[in-house]
């Protein structure tokens, strides 16, 4: 967000709608990034043997009809944006609290996984044991944000524009590669999409569980309410906008890639297979310029959703819906939450160190799709309900997006489940014995 809008804030003057619909699927993208299904490419298409690319559309369908639910209910709280304001707009405190407790997760997973998978991406380069490479990536995480050290719009940006033109490079060697390998049969073009062989559902929707990791940030986009232009309309058009465009470009991304590297079952390392598969089209170079291009970018993510969760819990901290003591603590020196990075880095290095990042990516998708659920019973409670606006589309749309997000959640690992409903009974705990302090902060 810009310098004059964080005055305008400051100086408690309304902000300036100057955004446009464009402006606000451009920042969507950018928050996505280009590069968003190659991460999880390697352990969807051993989950969902082989069938990346229809996890990649199922994935859509469902954040399709949760962005339009998100979109709405922007005009409702247009200057919250988040499935926590939503839920406990519609449900109440503890509801919203719930669900807030459940964005804490996937706030805290992001940090772990990008320990893991850059570890795994450096050591493609540097082979030294994964555990000193977790080590390194988490303590420089957090040594960063405890500096206060923030990336800002701009580079952002830069670095969004430089990602595109290696995913074009890259798509190029692959029809390239291609091009020199065949001619192919019909069926070979379609077993990205379905292969009597492998195909299996409960093994496809397993794998789209997790293939929604590659959506995730979408929802940021509601969060800009307040400075767009007619944000009744646009935000609603920018956030299906963003889904429908990040649903193409990885479909193409993950359909290429399975073509140059059919065998799913085999990777020299399935954290990292996209890198590899870069390698058999372009050679050393290609291997060397993806996996780069995806270790700046995961450390970027991970910089960030570390200090993303930092605040986060700043805010729990400070509203004593969390110990105010520990989580409500500011540096005085930095102004930073410090005692919440140290917290978020040590949760990202023994994570590192004890899970596997298919693990952590379902368990931030176990929060993630509780959320997408509840955004769209808001929507549904509000307009269909309580507002009662009888057209079909605000009946189907949200129950239709409630069910397919229930549905991919319920179609993750028990491992996921339970060790999220742990997390979630945690929240509730906490909930019960903080009660009072949080029906006082949560209205604030």
């Amino acid at each position: 967000m810009s310098t004059k809008a964080n005055s305008s804030r400051e100086a408690g003057s309304t902000l300036r709608r100057s955004l446009t619909v464009w402006d606000l699927v451009f920042y969507g993208l950018i928050v996505i990034q280009p590069t968003a299904p190659m991460p999880i490419y390697g352990v969807v298409s051993q989950v969902a043997r082989g069938h990346v690319v229809t996890t990649i559309l199922i994935a859509m369908i469902a954040m399709l009809l949760t962005a339009v639910s998100y979109g709405r209910m922007a005009r409702v709280y247009p200057s919250a944006g988040s499935a926590y304001a939503y839920v406990r707009g519609e449900f109440g405190n503890i509801a919203g609290y719930l669900t807030g407790w459940g964005i804490v997760l996937d706030y805290l997973l992001n940090p772990l996984i990008c320990t893991i998978w850059c570890s795994k991406a450096a050591a493609n380069v540097v082979p030294l044991p994964y555990a000193l490479w977790a080590l390194f990536f988490a303590a420089l995480f957090t040594w960063l944000n405890l500096r206060g050290v923030e990336t800002s719009a701009a580079i952002n940006r830069w670095l969004a524009i430089g990602m595109s033109i290696v995913v074009a490079f890259m798509l190029i060697c692959f029809i390239r590669y291609l091009a020199g390998h065949g001619p192919f049969s019909a069926s070979y073009f379609t077993r990205p999409f379905y292969d009597p062989a492998t195909f299996s559902a409960s093994a496809v929707f397993t794998g789209t569980s997790i293939a929604a990791l590659t959506y995730i940030g979408f929802d940021g986009i509601s969060t800009l309410s307040e400075e767009v232009a007619n944000p009744q309309r646009n935000i609603l058009r920018a956030t299906v906008l963003v889904c429908l465009a990040t649903g193409i470009f990885s479909g193409i991304e993950v359909y290429v890639g399975q073509l140059v590297w059919p065998d799913f079952r085999h990777y020299p390392d399935v954290d990292t297979a996209y890198s590899f598969i870069a390698g058999r089209a372009g050679g050393p170079v290609l291997f060397q310029i993806v996996n780069a291009t995806l270790l700046i970018a995961t450390i970027g993510s991970g910089m960030g959703s570390q200090l993303g969760v930092a605040r986060l819990l700043y805010g729990m901290g400070r509203d004593n819906a969390l110990p105010s003591r520990f989580f409500g603590h500011i540096d005085k020196k930095r102004n930073i939450p410090s005692y919440n990075v140290l917290f978020s880095g040590a949760v990202a290095l023994i994570g590192a160190l004890s899970i596997s990042y298919q693990l952590g990516a379902e368990l931030l998708n176990f929060g993630a799709f509780l959320a997408f659920t509840g955004v769209n019973l808001a929507a549904f409670m509000h307009y269909f309900v309580r507002g009662g606006n009888r057209s079909w589309t605000y009946f189907v749309l949200p129950l239709a997006g409630c069910v397919v997000c229930l549905y991919i959640w319920s179609s993750l690992r028990w491992e996921a489940r339970l060790i999220g409903s742990i997390w979630l009974c945690i929240g509730a705990i906490c909930a019960f014995v903080r009660r009072r302090a949080i029906r006082e902060a949560l209205p604030a």
